[in-house]
C-alpha cells in the first residue's frame, strides 16, 4: 500500500452516488409499499452499505484500513430512478472516497439482488464521487503573490566544512513542493548573536525565517535563547503540533524546543538539526501553515467542514 505515515490526520469527509433505474412503474409501487417479496429493500440496502463502508480494505487491495466514525445512506427517487448518495466520515490520515464509493455501489448492488425477481430491466448507472474534503487541496493556500522563505542552518560543524547539510535542504525541498520561493539559503555557526541578526535581518524584507539546527539541550544550543527575545507573538499550536507529530515517531522529539512566532509580518520558526526531525517537523505543518499570512491580512479562518 502507499506509504502515509508521514500524513496527518484530519477530518476527511466523501459523498458518493449511484442510480439505479426501474423497469416499470409496479416495482417503483412495489418498492415504496414495501411489498417486495425479499424483504423491506431500502432497510436492507443500507445495511449492505454500511457493511460495505466498513469493509472497504478487505475488498480493494490498496485502501487501508480506517476507522469510520460516521456513515450516511440516503435516498431520492424521481420518476424511475432512485439515487442513492452515501456519506462517510473519518479523523484520519487518508480519504474516504472509495468508502463512500464503495458503499454507494453495494447499496445499488442490494436493491437490484432484491428487486430482479420483479424486474428484468433494472439498470445500475452512475456510480460517482459527487464531494471530498479535508485532503491536502482543502488547505492548499492560493496567494496572489509569491511567499519567499530563508532558510537558515545553524551548525558549528557544517559552517565549518566537517559535515554536509541535509536538513536544510529538506525544508527546502518541503517548501518548494507547497509552491514557497526560497529567497536565500545560508550556513551559519551556533552563536546567538548571529542568529537573532539573521531573523531581524530577513524578516524585514520575507516572508518566512526557517531556522534548522540548536534547538536541543546542549550547551551550544542556542538558536531558542537568540530568538525569543526578538520574537513579537509565539504561535504555541505550531510548536505542539510539530512536537506531538514527532512524539508519534520518536520519542526523543519531546527533548526538541521548537520554535515558532512572528516578527511583524514574518513567520520565524526554529526547527531541530537532523534530518528527520526537520522533514518531519514540515510535514507537521504544511502546508496548512501557509493560512497564518492570509490571516496576518486580515482575513478569517475557514468554518469547519
Amino acid at each position: 500500500m502507499v506509504d502515509i505515515t508521514h500524513k496527518i490526520k484530519t477530518l476527511r469527509t466523501a459523498t458518493a452516488k449511484a442510480v439505479v433505474k426501474l423497469g416499470d412503474q409496479a416495482t417503483k409501487k412495489a418498492l415504496l409499499e414495501n411489498k417486495v417479496p425479499k424483504g423491506d429493500v431500502f432497510e436492507m440496502a443500507k445495511t449492505a452499505g454500511l457493511f460495505a463502508v466498513k469493509n472497504t480494505s478487505q475488498s480493494i487491495p490498496d485502501c487501508h484500513p480506517l476507522p469510520v466514525e460516521f456513515t450516511a445512506v440516503d435516498y431520492e427517487i424521481e420518476g424511475l430512478e432512485v439515487t442513492i448518495n452515501v456519506t462517510v466520515k473519518t479523523v484520519y490520515k487518508t480519504g474516504v472516497e472509495v468508502e463512500a464509493m464503495h458503499g454507494a455501489s453495494i447499496v445499488a448492488l442490494t436493491m437490484y439482488d432484491m428487486l430482479k425477481p420483479l424486474d428484468k430491466n433494472i439498470e445500475i448507472r452512475n456510480i460517482s464521487l459527487v464531494k471530498k474534503s479535508g485532503g491536502k487541496s482543502s488547505f492548499q493556500q492560493n496567494s496572489r503573490r509569491k511567499l519567499k522563505a530563508c532558510v537558515v542552518v545553524c551548525s558549528d560543524s557544517i559552517s565549518e566544512g566537517k559535515k554536509e547539510d541535509h536538513a536544510g535542504k529538506a525544508i527546502i525541498e518541503k517548501l518548494e513542493e507547497s509552491g514557497v520561493e526560497i529567497a536565500s539559503y545560508e550556513v551559519i555557526p551556533d552563536e546567538a548573536e548571529i542568529i537573532r541578526n539573521k531573523a531581524l535581518t530577513y524578516s524585514g524584507e520575507n516572508d518566512l525565517v526557517i531556522y534548522t539546527g540548536g534547538t536541543g539541550l546542549s550547551f551550544r544550543d542556542v538558536t531558542p535563547e537568540a530568538l525569543e527575545p526578538i520574537i513579537e507573538r509565539r504561535i504555541p499550536g505550531i510548536e505542539e503540533a510539530i512536537r506531538n507529530y514527532g512524539q508519534e515517531r520518536m520519542p526523543y522529539a519531546m527533548l526538541s524546543r521548537s520554535l515558532a512566532g512572528t516578527i511583524g509580518n514574518c513567520l520565524v520558526l526554529a526547527l531541530p538539526g537532523s534530518t528527520s526531525g526537520a522533514r518531519e517537523s514540515m510535514e507537521a505543518v504544511f502546508p496548512h501553515l501557509l493560512h497564518v499570512f492570509k490571516i496576518l491580512r486580515g482575513a478569517k479562518h475557514p468554518e469547519n467542514v
